[in-house]
Parts: C-alpha cells; structure tokens; sequence
C-alpha cells in the first residue's frame, strides 16, 4: 500500500534535519560567510523555505545554496524523504508514489545522489597488504552437492 509519505513529517522537523545534514557548521552566505542573524530574512517561498538577504554583501540564499538542491523546487520534507529513500534502496516508482513526483524526477535525483556519493569516495588504495574477500563471491556454488540427473 502506498501513501503520501510527506504529511507524516513536519516541516519544522525537516529544516532543522537539512541544516544538520547539508550545513554541518551551520547556514553561512555563500559569498561572506556571514551568519543568517547576519542577515535579514527576504522571503518565504511557496516550498517553507526562508531567503536570506546578506548585509554585507546583498547576497540572497536559502537552505539549499551551495548544495545538490540548489534552485530545485522541492519541499523540505520531500527533500529528506527523497535522501532518506535512495539511501535505503526504495525503488524511483514506489519513492515517486510516495512523495507526489514523478518516477523520472525521482530517477534523475537519484542519479545526482549517486554521483555526489561517487565524488567523495576515496580512490586511495587500501594500506593493508592482505583484505579479505567475501566467501560468497569466492566459492559461489561449491558448497552444494551435485545435482540430482
């Protein structure tokens, strides 16, 4: 059964997630580094996001600037969920069902995801002369015995 997701989730909940997760040291003007008290609030837009207007600098971002969801038009919950998803491996239909997109959105955010994981993932090799490999990959099918004619 499928269901819309998103009215589970507060919106307040979820901003304070995204500034957890996508600002680890905290919401800064992308130009100044300034701090939102810094800043005065410009606007609220249609998705419960605030705009900053940087004193400094004039510069206007929101909780999204300088992240993946730069410029999207995605609520605050349905960012979450949408992350929340993909980690755990949901398929883009049953996501899209649940968060009111559609299943190419979801697909093409997943992509960008994906990406952005791939980017951070170090391409160092391993300092351990010996690693282990999985015994189900290296014996696949030895364990069983021969089958019946």
């Amino acid at each position: 059964m499928i269901f819309p997701i998103t009215e589970l989730l507060s919106d307040q909940a979820s901003l304070r997630g995204i500034e957890k997760h996508f600002h680890p040291k905290g919401l800064r003007c992308p130009s100044c580094k300034g701090k939102p008290t810094q800043a005065r609030e410009f606007r609220r837009t249609k998705r419960g996001l605030a705009d900053y207007r940087c004193r400094a600098c004039e510069t206007v971002y929101n909780l999204y600037s300088e992240t993946l969801f730069a410029g999207s038009k995605l609520q605050p919950r349905q960012t979450v969920l949408l992350v929340r998803g993909v980690c755990k491996g949901e398929s883009s239909q049953t996501l899209a069902a649940e968060l009111g997109l559609s299943r190419q959105s979801v697909h093409t955010w997943r992509q960008r995801l994906q990406a952005n994981g791939y980017r951070t993932v170090e391409e160092t090799p391993v300092k351990d002369r010996c690693t282990e490999t999985d015994e189900m990959f290296q014996n696949a099918g030895e364990k069983r015995g021969k089958a019946q004619s």
